[in-house]
């Protein structure tokens, strides 16, 4: 399996492109730049099969719609975070200034524990409320893998919680939840550099 990681938008947006080696492709967190991302499809002769949101803020979404018509291919995000996706365009306006496209329609619901399969592989959905209630992380057991969204980033960082839909005593739980994985796990955060959980855990509380 290959990880590509690309930075997009104006908030630098970790895009994480999961390649199996058939060539099957998941997109997650498309949080700008489609161009970009299908000339990257494009140069690695990839197939995308689905993209997947950690999260519903509009800087992790915001390519979706055009990658979603461009594929012809799912959107999926927890279903507690449709609302943020509505709102998507006018928390762009609001933060950025930027008109966006529509945002992207789920065409289904990501639950706690569901598994996605990408040729051999297995992602496994881990739902990590605290800085939006439907936030969740995706692990990959076999390549060690932890894609944290705004749950978690390297140098201790975590996500905001003072937003009114945000739960400090969620993160919590989720993060004490995040830390039971194996500490050799390497994350993969929605904005920043990678870590390994051992690495973190020394600035957990």
């Amino acid at each position: 399996m290959k990880i590509l990681t690309l930075p997009v938008g104006q908030m630098k947006s970790n895009c994480y492109l999961i390649i199996a080696e058939n060539n099957d492709c998941l997109i997650i967190d498309p949080g700008d730049d489609a161009d970009y991302i299908e000339r990257i499809i494009t140069e690695k002769k990839v197939k995308p099969l689905k993209i997947i949101a950690t999260h519903g803020h509009f800087d992790h979404i915001m390519a979706a719609t055009e990658l979603m018509l461009a594929y012809n291919i799912p959107f999926l995000i927890n279903k507690k975070d449709d609302f943020l996706v509505k709102n998507m365009s006018q928390s762009a306006a609001h933060f950025l200034g930027i008109k966006t496209d529509p945002p992207p329609i789920p065409v289904g619901f990501l639950k706690d524990k569901e598994i996605i399969k990408a040729d051999d592989y297995e992602i496994r959905i881990i739902a990590t409320p605290g800085h939006t209630p439907g936030s969740i992380c995706l692990y990959i057991p076999q390549e060690k893998s932890l894609f944290t969204g705004d749950t978690l980033f390297a140098q201790g960082g975590v996500g905001r919680t003072d937003f009114s839909y945000s739960s400090p005593e969620d993160i919590k739980k989720s993060l004490k939840l995040i830390y039971s994985l194996p500490g050799e796990t390497e994350i993969k955060p929605g904005h920043g550099e990678s870590s390994t959980l051992a690495n973190e855990k020394h600035f957990w509380r």
